[in-house]
């Protein structure tokens, strides 16, 4: 059975990790789509080309793609002390949790941008469109189901990253679940912190499709 401190620990757990993944998600959002836009646009047959640059970036984006959370959390310490003034907590974990997840949904962006009919912007450049209007008004709004859905993955991805984050003193479910439930060998701590996960990463889940679906539909 659950105590009453136990149950105040778990809900204290819990806002962490919806600080965490929110705050993260959000900075993930707001970066991922310029940084999509500009690899889909920059390419030699893009909006705007800038074929060397585009290279560059996208070799950064693959770089921090291919090191895994773990090794980036820590690799990432010095930044995070710089930018948090510590290396514990929420706080600290939003760095790295913001760091990884851009480039994994800026990807994901990236795909569902290059999916979009190039009829529909060659018929913008025909009429006259300025560039930034195709973007704006024939892209992006094409895409946006696609990226939609893309950001729901990218979420449900840093929910797993937060709890692994936890480990390694940041707080939240994650936390809980190691210092209660394995090293203390409380199967009861374990079984609803993962259970709290698998809702959350449900409820993440659904909601995206949901929109995805409203998205479509129009």
């Amino acid at each position: 059975m659950l105590t009453t401190p136990m149950i105040d620990r778990l809900w204290h757990a819990f806002q962490d990790t919806l600080l965490m993944v929110g705050v993260s998600a959000g900075i993930a959002l707001l970066a991922g789509i310029p940084l999509a836009v500009f690899l889909v646009t920059s390419e030699p047959d893009g909006v705007f080309p800038a074929p060397r640059l585009n290279r560059i970036v996208g070799a950064v984006v693959n770089g921090f793609r291919a090191v895994p959370f773990i090794v980036l959390l820590v690799a990432l310490i010095p930044l995070t002390r710089l930018l948090a003034g510590t290396t514990i907590g929420v706080w600290a974990a939003i760095v790295p949790l913001s760091i990884s997840a851009t480039p994994f949904f800026a990807r994901i962006a990236e795909v569902s941008l290059r999916e979009v009919d190039p009829g529909l912007v060659e018929a913008a450049q025909s009429i006259g469109c300025r560039r930034w209007h195709i973007v704006r008004h024939v892209l992006l709004p094409e895409a946006l189901p696609g990226i939609i859905g893309g950001f729901t993955i990218t979420v449900v991805s840093m929910i797993g990253a937060s709890a692994m984050a936890g480990a390694v003193g940041a707080g939240g479910l994650g936390d809980v679940a190691i210092r209660y439930g394995y090293q203390r060998f409380d199967t009861t701590v374990m079984l609803v912190v993962i259970a709290i996960l698998i809702l959350l990463v449900s409820a993440v889940q659904l909601t995206g499709d949901l929109w995805v679906r409203r998205l479509k539909a129009r």
